[in-house]
């Protein structure tokens, strides 16, 4: 069954600095038309820093669109022209001051496919050594120290809701059987 559905009209409704928004009319594989709303933003990754210790290091940030605060991991979008893996060195250096020596990428997700075209690289990282912090002006961020078990825990009992900090929760829990 072809389920491809085919764009007749495209309409860019905003523009802005982070995203932006089209309506698309477009034709089912029924021959029916619908119209679809959907933003467009870059690509962007999101890191699990790992202590020689065995310790995770998390971000507490207040998140305006749904007005509390947030844990999850440290995570950032690509600048133009940049690699994905450039994008995890310096998002991890700029919110947390690490550098990581070992940068592991284990996967990619796509949080809101139904209407969002972002697209999140994840990587573990290891052999932390000092960097500097470099956060944008309005980037507020306090750092927490857990063990893995917590982690996991925090995953599970809803303390941790974040789609991308789970997938990396995931791919973690499935290093240590490996």
């Amino acid at each position: 069954m072809n389920l491809k559905e085919e764009k007749i009209k495209s309409t860019k409704v905003f523009d802005g600095k982070l995203l932006k928004v089209y309506e698309d009319e477009v034709l089912c594989p029924n021959n029916d038309k619908t119209t679809r709303e959907y933003v467009i933003h870059c690509k962007a990754t999101a890191i699990l820093p790992i202590t020689d210790q065995g310790k995770i290091i998390l971000e507490k940030q207040y998140r305006y669109p749904i007005s509390k605060e947030y844990i999850e991991v440290p995570a950032g979008k690509a600048n133009d022209g940049e690699s994905i893996e450039d994008t995890a060195k310096r998002e991890l250096e700029e919110e947390t001051g690490l550098k990581a020596s070992k940068l592991i990428k284990v996967g990619e997700i796509y949080p809101a496919c139904a209407y969002s075209t972002e697209d999140i690289a994840l990587f573990i990282a290891k052999d932390l050594k000092e960097g500097n912090i470099h956060r944008d002006e309005d980037e507020f961020i306090e750092l927490i120290t857990v063990d893995s078990k917590e982690f996991i825990k925090m995953c599970l009992d809803g303390r941790i809701t974040d789609a991308k900090t789970i997938a990396l929760a995931f791919y973690y829990q499935q290093s240590l059987l490996d």
